[in-house]
């Protein structure tokens, strides 16, 4: 496999941010993205990793009983068919790296705004959302999913937090539900048009550090502060954006 360090940069991202409940996701994005690899091997990669992040905490969520799946499911239930059909969607290398661009750009915007949080608790249990405004918040976002290889939850976190939709464990609960069954969904997508061009053992290496990188951090009370990993991914993402529309444009 070429550019060994990638799957050393992986395995520290994932240790990172699963201390703390992160999946990372967008870091993995922009680390393939700089490196510019294929484009199909981007998605695929981002996708994979995505699931094997996440998939632990949604267990533990679901377990303490932290998912309102009636909030989940509008938004769920019309995400998944379209991060299929963005995953399916042809797009030239030079469209694809273009429309990622500028996705990583509005995601490190996303992510430096600092959100309250207090007092949504109090002000959430007597609102509730329109389950059309979250089906087409939802589809949107599985569109644009699938279509870059994220699971999409760089975007609707930060989005429902500032909508205030509910509180932020609940909302956290929610990213990470639309992350696996969006980035599932994208990945049988990508199954249907792989590529002779990727390295495939190059994927699974990646898998792997993701793995045991999020097994030893998710085991560890280190103090990480939130805030400050979600603003170093911010500078991270924009960076990468960045990088490729100069490279691109």
């Amino acid at each position: 496999m070429g550019h060994w360090e990638i799957f050393l940069l992986f395995l520290i991202i994932a240790f990172v941010y699963s201390s703390v409940g992160f999946g990372g996701g967008s870091s993995y994005l922009a680390v393939l993205a700089m490196y510019s690899l294929p484009y199909q091997e981007i998605r695929l990669t981002a996708l994979i990793c995505n699931v094997i992040v996440v998939v632990g905490g949604v267990y533990i969520y679901i377990k303490n009983k932290q998912i309102d799946w009636k909030k989940v499911l509008p938004i769920t239930l019309v995400s998944v068919p379209m991060a299929y059909l963005g995953a399916i969607l042809k797009i030239s290398q030079e469209t694809f790296f273009l429309i990622l661009g500028i996705t990583l750009i509005i995601a490190a915007v996303l992510l430096w705004i600092k959100t309250e949080t207090k007092n949504i608790e109090k002000l959430q249990q007597d609102s509730k959302s329109a389950v059309f405004g979250n089906s087409l918040l939802g589809g949107g976002i599985g569109f644009l999913s699938g279509l870059v290889g994220i699971g999409g939850g760089i975007f609707l976190s930060p989005l429902l937090n500032l909508m205030k939709w509910d509180t932020p464990r609940k909302i956290a609960a929610t990213s990470s539900v639309f992350i696996l069954v969006n980035s599932v969904s994208g990945i049988f997508g990508q199954l249907s048009k792989l590529s002779i061009d990727m390295d495939y053992f190059r994927i699974l290496s990646l898998c792997l550090a993701v793995f045991i990188g999020g097994q030893i951090g998710s085991r560890m009370s280190l103090k990480w502060n939130p805030l400050v990993i979600k603003r170093m991914t911010a500078i991270l993402v924009l960076v990468a954006g960045v990088n490729i529309l100069m490279k691109y444009w």
